[in-house]
């Protein structure tokens, strides 16, 4: 297997990707367990865990500098995170139909840069169909979000929280895969 420098570097910082896992599993799993709380608290949880996924991806970026490259694509997806959490929290009344485009957004911006980044680490690592597999996914989960916004807030529940534990355990499965087949150590 081939090391190229994107690899190296997301080996060095594989403990960024676990808790970016961790905090989507955490947010899935509360979200199943309370399905009937009050559209705000969704909000709240969903800004919250936005800005604790924007705050890591934008660390990983400034650390991840690949012969003097700015990891671009990684540093907007925290951007975009930060920013989708501060909206939730200075607006928490958004309608449900505006928290569920704001997430469907993030989930489009999200699935696209990971199948990119799945095709760019294609040599560098097996089964990169995993990758693409959940940025194909997050890009479905935004497109029916889009053509669906007012689904109802029980089913909507659901699938946030679902997807929020499928998109957690594919990034801890990543950052376990890193952390075992990186030669360098965080």
């Amino acid at each position: 297997m081939e090391n190229t420098p994107l690899w190296a570097e997301l080996g060095k910082h594989w403990k960024l990707v676990a808790l970016r896992g961790v905090a989507a599993l955490v947010f899935g799993v509360l979200t199943l367990l309370s399905p009937a709380l009050a559209l705000t608290v969704l909000v709240l949880f969903w800004g919250a865990y936005a800005l604790v996924d924007g705050a890591f991806a934008l660390i990983a970026a400034f650390n991840m500098r690949s012969d003097g490259q700015f990891n671009w694509p990684l540093a907007l997806v925290g951007v975009i995170g930060v920013a989708a959490g501060l909206v939730a929290f200075f607006w928490p009344q958004l309608t449900a139909i505006g928290l569920l485009l704001i997430i469907a957004g993030w989930a489009l911006a999200m699935g696209i840069f990971q199948i990119v980044a799945a095709i760019r680490l294609r040599k560098s690592i097996q089964n990169e169909w995993w990758m693409i597999l959940s940025g194909a996914i997050s890009v479905l989960f935004g497109v029916l979000m889009i053509a669906n916004p007012g689904a109802g807030a029980l089913a909507v529940v659901w699938v946030i929280g679902a997807y929020a534990v499928f998109f957690g355990v594919l990034l801890v499965m990543l950052a376990l895969r890193l952390r075992k087949t990186s030669t360098l150590k965080a």
